[in-house]
C-alpha cells in the first residue's frame, strides 16, 4: 500500500462549485488550515430550489474573495501551495465550468500541478481532516440533495485493483434523500432548504405518529433492489397524507409530519448501510453529504451500529455539506499518494460517475 502522508503533509488548495456554495479551503496533510464558504442559497430560496444560472453568476461573483479570505485565513500565499484540485463532477455543468476554469488558471499561472477530482469521493476524504486516515475498506453512505449512495471504499484515491477504490454498491433510483427533505418542506410550508427546517420541526413531533412507507424494504424489492435506495414514494404519501387533512379542513400537524418522514428516511438509509456492512464484512461506516448533518440520522447510525458492532464516523456538520475543504482533503491524499495530476484541458463532467475519482 502507498505511503501515508507525513504528519505534516502536502499544502493543497481545494475548490468545490458543483452546486450554490463556493467553497476554497486549504489543507496540509490532513490539518485543515482554512475552510471558506460563500453561500447563494438566499438567491435561490425564492425559487424553492437551486437555479443553475443563477448558481454560475454567484460563483464568478464570489470566486476570488472567497479565494483571498481562504489565503488569508490559512496565513499562506498562492504559491505557497504544493497543488490545486478541484471539483470536476458531478454537478451542475454551469457551476462546475467556474470552479475547474478557476483552477486551471490558477495552477497555470502558479506553475503548481492540478488534480481534478470527484465530488462524491471529495465527501469520503474530508472525514480525514477530523479523524485521521480512513480504514480500508470501508463502508461510505453519501446522502445529500443529489445524490444517495452506498460505497464500498478500499481507496479514496481510486488507486485500488485495476484503477479501482471506490465501487459503488447501491444508490438512488429516483429522488435523493435530501432532494425528499426539500420536497416535503415545501409541502409543509417550510423553507428552503428544507433539510435543516425539517430537522428542527421534528424535534416537538412523533416519529411513529404517521406510518410512513419504507422504499424498497420489501422482499420482493430486495432480490433486485437490497442496497439501493428510493424516496420517490415517500415523498408522494407525505404530499397526500397532508393533503386529505386540508380537504377535511383539519389542522396539519407539521411537527409530526415532519419527525415521522425524517425517520422513514434515516430508518431506510441506515438499515440498508448495516445491512451491507454485514454482507460484506465491513466494520466501518463512514456517512458524509449534506443530509449526514441530520441529527436523527446521526443518533440512529451510532444507536443501531454499536448493537452491530460497526464503528461509524460522521463528519461535523460544517464539513458535511459542500466546501472546499474536502476538496483540498482528497487532492492532499492524491499528492501523497503519487497520483498523476490532471491535464490542463481537464473537462467538468456534470455526470461523472462515482468510480471516475480522478480526472
Amino acid at each position: 500500500m502507498p505511503d501515508r502522508p507525513a504528519p505534516d503533509g502536502p499544502l493543497v488548495l481545494g475548490i468545490e462549485t458543483s452546486c450554490d456554495e463556493t467553497g476554497v479551503g486549504i489543507v496540509r496533510g490532513h490539518t485543515l488550515l482554512a475552510d471558506t464558504v460563500a453561500s447563494s442559497v438566499e438567491e435561490h430560496a425564492r425559487f424553492g430550489g437551486v437555479v443553475p444560472e443563477v448558481a454560475s453568476r454567484a460563483h464568478l461573483e464570489a470566486m476570488v474573495p472567497t479565494l483571498e479570505r481562504a489565503c488569508e485565513t490559512a496565513g499562506i500565499r498562492p504559491g505557497d501551495v504544493d497543488a490545486v484540485a478541484v471539483t470536476s463532477g458531478p454537478g451542475l455543468a454551469g457551476a462546475l465550468l467556474v470552479g475547474v476554469a478557476s483552477a486551471k488558471a490558477l495552477a497555470l499561472a502558479l506553475g503548481k500541478p492540478l488534480y481534478g477530482v470527484n465530488h462524491l469521493s471529495a465527501h469520503v476524504a474530508v472525514d480525514q481532516l477530523e479523524h485521521g486516515a480512513l480504514p480500508e475498506p470501508c463502508l461510505a453512505l453519501l446522502v445529500s440533495g443529489g445524490h444517495s449512495s452506498l460505497l464500498r471504499v478500499s481507496d479514496v484515491t481510486g488507486g485500488g485493483p485495476a484503477g479501482g477504490g471506490v465501487d459503488p454498491m447501491g444508490a438512488t433510483i429516483d429522488d435523493a434523500a435530501g432532494e425528499a427533505f426539500d420536497k416535503v418542506a415545501r409541502v409543509l410550508g417550510l423553507p428552503f432548504p428544507g433539510g435543516p427546517h425539517i430537522d428542527r420541526a421534528a424535534r416537538d413531533g412523533g416519529t411513529v405518529t404517521i406510518d410512513f412507507p419504507r422504499g424498497l424494504t420489501g422482499r420482493r424489492d430486495l432480490e433486485r433492489h437490497r442496497f439501493d435506495f428510493s424516496f420517490s414514494g415517500l415523498k408522494t404519501a407525505v404530499a397526500r397524507w397532508v393533503e386529505a387533512r386540508e380537504r377535511t379542513g383539519e389542522p396539519v400537524p407539521v411537527a409530526d409530519v415532519a419527525a415521522s418522514f425524517q425517520e422513514a428516511v434515516c430508518d431506510v438509509l441506515v438499515r440498508k448501510a448495516l445491512d451491507a456492512a454485514a454482507t460484506h464484512g465491513i466494520e466501518d461506516l463512514l456517512i458524509g453529504g449534506g443530509v449526514a448533518a441530520n441529527s436523527r440520522l446521526r443518533a440512529m447510525a451510532l444507536e443501531r451500529a454499536a448493537a452491530a458492532g460497526v464503528r461509524v464516523r460522521v463528519p461535523r456538520p460544517g464539513l458535511c455539506t459542500d466546501n472546499g475543504a474536502m476538496v483540498a482533503a482528497l487532492g492532499a491524499e492524491m499528492v501523497a499518494r503519487g497520483r498523476t495530476p490532471s491535464a490542463l484541458d481537464l473537462p467538468a463532467d456534470s455526470s461523472q460517475p462515482v468510480t471516475t475519482v480522478l480526472v
